[in-house]
């Protein structure tokens, strides 16, 4: 099938354009290149079963056209401002993109699907992707999030991606709008931009410099490897039913400091590094406001529905990471110095 996908320049968007050329579909990559977004990650992908359309999706003129042009089977709907340090100085962003650029794409896809014959309407689906902060945090031994979680964000991201979540469910509900949402566990792998946590932590210990730790490190994170991530995307947009809710997890909980340890025991093992004791350069800093303390996802409905586990371990997707991020300086060292 054909599929807009917005954002697909991002970290995610991008494993999502790379998996679903790979499986056989067209890919119309929406995205508006941001600081995050990198044409590097979708270079090796070209026409005609690649087209990339620079447009911010706040842009009603613009994104109506796209539909127009492209004709899309579905839209998978990932474009967002996603770096919860951002949306603490800086939260304008975040309602602009999170909230009104999903409001566009629910208005122009619900236009657009009114116009399609009754059997390609059928087959059009609405993806939406969130993430799993959007329900607050969780105690040590708190039962991990399911989809009927109640939502209780805590930072101007969160709450700017719950208030999407919530525009979707009404598009469908009142307009009829075939739609799924899936709320994903925190992701790591290649192409993530140099701003978050782990190839923070990379990066800080191949320069051999101070590798900075929120509170004590004990706040924990459930980890997905993002090409599992893009393979559980594809699968809800084929398979999931309309106006359903998935979580999306891992399997992987660790604490900061566990992940920030893991990472510094790898680097101590490679050859191509200097430093045999890479922990010795982490630093404690002042936790974050706001800092949620744990997130955990039951992704019981996924795996039992459509069939639907992670693949990727964490010992392997960490070593996987690192040796990307220390054999792709190419990539990363551009970034860094902007």
């Amino acid at each position: 099938m054909k599929i807009l996908v917005t954002g697909g320049a991002g970290f995610i968007g991008s494993a999502v354009c790379r998996l679903a050329v790979a499986q056989g579909h067209q890919v119309v990559n929406v995205d508006v290149l941001t600081y995050a977004a990198n044409p590097e990650n979708v270079s090796m992908l070209s026409a005609p079963d690649y087209v990339f359309e620079k447009v911010d999706i706040t842009d009603a003129e613009a994104i109506s056209k796209v539909f127009e042009v492209h004709q899309p089977d579905s839209v998978l709907h990932l474009a967002a401002e996603s770096h919860v340090d951002r949306s603490i100085t800086g939260p304008r962003a975040f309602l602009d993109t999170n909230i009104t650029g999903t409001f566009v794409l629910l208005q122009a896809s619900r236009a657009y699907a009114d116009k399609l014959s009754a059997e390609r309407r059928d087959k059009f689906r609405f993806h939406h992707v969130s993430t799993d902060e959007v329900y607050g945090d969780l105690g040590p031994n708190d039962p991990a999030f399911s989809e009927t979680t109640p939502y209780e964000p805590s930072s101007p991201y969160s709450a700017s991606k719950a208030a999407s979540d919530h525009l979707v469910r009404a598009w469908h509900r009142t307009f009829g709008l075939p739609v799924v949402i899936t709320n994903c566990s925190n992701n790591y792998g290649p192409y993530q931009y140099p701003e978050k946590l782990i190839p923070v932590v990379i990066l800080k210990a191949l320069k051999e410099e101070a590798i900075p730790v929120y509170g004590s490190g004990d706040n924990i994170r459930d980890w997905l490897y993002v090409d599992d991530h893009a393979e559980a995307l594809l699968t809800v947009l084929q398979k999931g039913k309309i106006g359903r809710t998935y979580n999306i997890g891992g399997n992987n909980e660790r604490s900061n400091l566990e992940l920030v340890e893991t990472i510094c025991k790898l680097m101590d093992a490679r050859e191509d590094t200097k430093m045999s004791n890479h922990g010795s350069l982490i630093s404690f800093v002042e936790d974050r406001a706001g800092h949620d303390r744990r997130y955990a996802v039951d992704a019981t409905r996924i795996e039992e529905e459509l069939n639907w586990t992670p693949k990727i371990s964490w010992n392997e997707g960490f070593e996987k990471t690192v040796e990307w991020y220390l054999n792709n300086r190419e990539w990363w060292e551009p970034l860094l110095s902007k």
